[in-house]
């Protein structure tokens, strides 16, 4: 599958490598394709930089793998993307006066804004909710981690399923879009564990099922 993603800091980095080592094409998005940082990506893992729109016209799916605060700008310059599966990777986080909290919430959700910005697109969020670290080795836990996701789009999940199990995830289908109001801030709970109460970034969350009594 021809996958854009949009990004080559930590997350786009590691997908970039995770989905490349499972023989997924990776079409490479950056502001700067001949950047140093895009270049080192590139040869480290033979994919090849290219402008955002360009690598969004040429992908079956496109992932936002971008700092919030640049996500409304890069996607008003990607075109026309109706029918477009759409992973939304990022959490809409800024800093209040108790630390790091959402932007937005409750009411309504990152993800929503997202599908409210592409309406013809099929906006699935996910792979918000451990960080880069994991994204690049899920494969390497002792169990799979979970990944939840939410869309309207059940044709959209499934594909988006298949890309997650392909990372080493137990996906687990959340529901709506609207549902994005639950996993953003599930996502600061896997922060503030990792980096205010010392669990660090090498863990995820797992789902655990008791087994199955013999009759």
């Amino acid at each position: 599958m021809k996958i854009a993603i949009m990004g080559s800091g930590r997350v786009g980095g590691a997908l970039t490598r995770a989905w490349s080592a499972k023989g997924h094409t990776i079409l490479l998005g950056v502001r700067d394709p001949a950047s140093d940082h895009a270049r080192h990506l590139a040869m480290s893992t033979e994919v090849k930089p290219m402008t955002p729109k360009d690598a969004a016209a040429a992908g079956d799916v496109i992932v936002l793998a971008l700092p919030w605060n640049a996500a409304e700008t890069l996607i008003s310059g990607l075109g026309d993307l109706t029918g477009k599966i759409i992973i939304d990777c990022m959490n809409p986080i800024t800093m209040g006066p108790q630390g790091m909290a959402l932007e937005r919430g409750h009411t309504t959700s990152g993800g929503e804004t997202v599908q409210a910005w592409l309406r013809k697109a099929r906006v699935v969020k996910t792979l918000n909710q451990v960080g880069a670290e994991i994204m690049a080795s899920a494969h390497d836990m002792p169990v799979a981690p979970v990944m939840f996701m939410a869309g309207e789009d059940q044709d959209a999940k499934q594909i988006v399923h298949d890309l997650l199990s392909d990372l080493g995830f137990e996906p687990l289908d959340a529901g709506g879009i609207e549902k994005a109001r639950l996993l953003e801030p599930f996502a600061l709970v896997w922060i503030n564990q990792a980096l205010a109460r010392g669990h660090g970034r090498d863990w995820a969350f797992a789902a655990v099922r008791r087994p199955t009594k013999e009759t």
